[in-house]
């Protein structure tokens, strides 16, 4: 056999594809958890204080907007 580059990499791709996998895997794992984490406190921030989880990320004026044209409280939509 010879020792072109195709060869090479048809040896490396699976250990590299084994990492990159394990490596995807973890990350995935992190983002899931973190984003639990981050719904949880939401909750608990909106049952302690009252502002949704709109509002405790600045998009409080949007969802009031959006509110108000569907309850006829302005005298146009966006």
């Amino acid at each position: 056999m010879t020792n072109t580059p195709a060869n090479k990499t048809f040896f490396q791709d699976g250990p590299i594809h084994q990492v990159h996998m394990e490596q995807l895997k973890r990350a995935e794992l992190f983002n899931g958890r973190a984003a639990m984490l981050g719904i949880v406190i939401g909750i608990i921030t909106e049952g302690l204080t009252g502002a949704g989880i709109a509002h405790q990320i600045g998009l409080g004026p949007l969802v009031d907007g959006y509110t108000a044209c569907h309850t006829q409280f302005l005298p146009f939509c966006f």
